[in-house]
């Protein structure tokens, strides 16, 4: 989701959808998904496409890619937190 902020849009980082094949075969992701890793501070700039966190799934790490250029104004987790689909992990401004 993204709000308006003047001229100035704030962005909603959200975890994404998991594939469908992770709860029939269980290959890539076993139960909880959690932040293994947030390699950002809040006032840092990133690019699209630079991971902003990581995820553990219990089998794999998931990096979650910037979805636009920004500076990161919040962040929502914290390494060890239990994530879950579509959740808002961080707000960039854009």
């Amino acid at each position: 989701m993204v709000h308006n902020a003047g001229m100035k849009q704030i962005v909603e980082v959200t975890i994404p959808v998991f594939p469908e094949c992770w709860s029939s075969c269980g290959n890539c992701g076993r139960g909880e998904v959690t932040v293994d890793d947030v390699p950002m501070a809040e006032g840092s700039y990133v690019e699209r496409d630079e991971t902003i966190l990581v995820l553990e799934t219990g089998k794999v790490a998931l990096d979650i890619p910037s979805p636009c250029r920004g500076e990161v104004v919040a962040i929502l987790v914290k390494p060890g937190d239990r994530v879950e689909e579509r959740e808002v992990v961080m707000l960039l401004e854009t």
